[in-house]
């Protein structure tokens, strides 16, 4: 399993590079990354279009003719919608979800940014993402860009992964500690 996981990952990379080689070359990376997100939205939006992303059942050939029907609905053209028609072509569709997050990566690495993934009990306002930016930012000791995930189990706090550390405030870590604790003591 790991080394599926693996061999997803150096394909993701591969083509992220090579689509963020093309971007920087023709002056786009903003327009590449909006028309990711769109895409990613349609692949988040639709149990059919992961179907067809992540099943080996439909040839090459179905995908390309699907995957243009859509970009083509969803207005994603340039580098993007040709990107993705070289991927359904060579039959590695099923690693996009990857290939973005790979893109984005480079792409923050480039600006000279560190990227965040926060988890939240309950959607953060405005206000609360910019000081929570503002102080990894005096952290990292560079911008910051935050992925945030609300998941209701957490109960409250946060749980912040910054590069390889991880910074787990959350309540239900707290109460599973002194949960711990109490059987120690009894």
């Amino acid at each position: 399993m790991a080394e599926t996981s693996s061999l997803i990952s150096g394909v993701a990379q591969r083509y992220a590079g090579s689509l963020f080689g093309l971007a920087l070359e023709a002056k786009s990376l903003a327009e590449v990354e909006q028309n990711l997100d769109a895409f990613e939205a349609l692949i988040n939006g639709s149990a059919d279009l992961k179907r067809l992303i992540q099943s080996p059942v439909f040839s090459s050939d179905d995908q390309v003719k699907a995957i243009s029907a859509i970009l083509n609905k969803a207005k994603i053209g340039g580098l993007v919608g040709n990107f993705l028609r070289v991927v359904a072509q060579n039959r590695r569709l099923f690693s996009v979800p990857a290939m973005i997050q790979s893109f984005r990566q480079i792409a923050a690495n480039h600006r000279g940014e560190v990227t965040a993934d926060v988890t939240s009990a309950h959607a953060l306002t405005a206000a609360q993402e910019t000081e929570l930016k503002a102080t990894l930012k005096s952290v990292a000791g560079k911008d910051v860009t935050i992925n945030v995930t609300v998941d209701p189990s957490i109960l409250g706090g946060l749980i912040v992964k910054l590069g390889s550390r991880q910074i787990d405030t959350s309540l239900r870590t707290k109460l599973s500690s002194l949960k711990l604790v109490l059987k120690e003591v009894g």
